[in-house]
């Protein structure tokens, strides 16, 4: 996006404009991109700021009965303990036009791809679980019976051989590697004076991007999630206190300026020489190449940050980032 490179971007739910690192940047190229197509079941910020040629596709939810040719649809998905279990819509769809996900893919799909029989999208969209079914037939180690039991107490167990203590190496145990630096995003900032490493993280009243409000039970917050938490030997040192107001800057020295300002200073229980965040209120100062050298995955737990006081002396929750 950034090189324009990208012309086109189809997004199947979720927000990307906030949940990326260095939104600030990536937003300015959401908007320059030909085209942007959003299968989406409620607006986020990704819808209101778009390409130059923009589709919203609103789409039915989880909860909505889904009937296609073969009656009334169930889907599958995988809970957070790696169980497999289905969910079928119990109430009337909000509108008579929506469709399924499946069905706009599939729709897509036939209007882009030459006819092929091994992928036959009317039958998926008539009835999805031939769908699961060529699941089961691709990957049967890992989904034998997810149509025949998904609706089981508990589901279907994802087989995980670490959690039955069946380790698939070379020694048939389990293998321990020292690291070869620090922690993932490590550049070299670790322990330069001033420097702070920033951990971001969610409230209790949060999924992804998804804030539901501004009370954070699990860490003594309420009314509002631009805080900053700082460990009580840092603020000492620092000559901070507990409810003063500091902006947050970013370290790594590529060309672009990344500043968030008017964090309220939470003292926390937090390891000594770290601070946290909240994401994606503090995305903006994590860098897109500041990532996992492997996986890629951005280094929202390890962002080098100075903090400074702010001219900001109140609680403000900015509008350009509620979701």
């Amino acid at each position: 996006m950034l090189s324009g490179e990208v012309k086109a971007f189809i997004h199947l739910g979720g927000n990307i404009v906030r949940a990326v690192p260095d939104w600030p940047r990536i937003e300015e190229a959401w908007k320059r991109l030909r085209l942007t197509v959003n299968i989406a079941t409620k607006l986020n910020r990704s819808h209101v700021v778009h390409g130059q040629v923009a589709y919203l596709l609103p789409c039915l939810g989880r909860i909505e009965i889904d009937q296609q040719a073969s009656g009334p649809q169930a889907v599958s998905m995988e809970s957070s303990i790696a169980h497999f279990h289905g969910s079928r819509g119990q109430v009337r769809p909000a509108g008579p036009n929506l469709r399924s996900e499946p069905a706009i893919i599939a729709g897509i799909a036939k209007a882009t791809l030459a006819p092929n029989p091994k992928v036959p999208w009317d039958d998926w969209v008539g009835d999805y679980a031939k769908v699961r079914h060529a699941i089961e037939e691709t990957w049967p180690a890992t989904f034998k019976g997810l149509n025949a039991k998904m609706f089981d107490p508990g589901g279907i167990i994802r087989p995980l051989a670490a959690r039955e203590r069946k380790w698939n190496t070379r020694t048939g145990k389990a293998n321990f590697i020292a690291p070869t630096q620090l922690f993932a995003g490590d550049m070299g900032t670790f322990g330069q004076p001033g420097v702070f490493q920033l951990v971001t993280f969610r409230s209790n009243d949060q999924f992804n991007t998804t804030v539901y409000g501004f009370d954070d039970r699990f860490r003594g917050v309420k009314g509002t999630r631009m805080v900053v938490f700082m460990n009580p030997d840092d603020l000492a040192e620092n000559g901070l206190r507990d409810g003063d107001f500091v902006d947050l800057t970013g370290v790594i020295e590529d060309g672009v300026e990344r500043r968030v300002d008017g964090f309220r200073i939470v003292a926390y229980a937090i390891p000594k020489g770290c601070v946290g965040a909240y994401f994606p209120e503090a995305n903006a100062l994590v860098p897109l190449n500041h990532h996992d050298r492997q996986a890629k995955t951005p280094a929202y737990k390890a962002t080098p940050v100075r903090i400074s006081r702010s001219a900001v002396t109140h609680i403000e929750q900015p509008e350009r980032m509620r979701p």
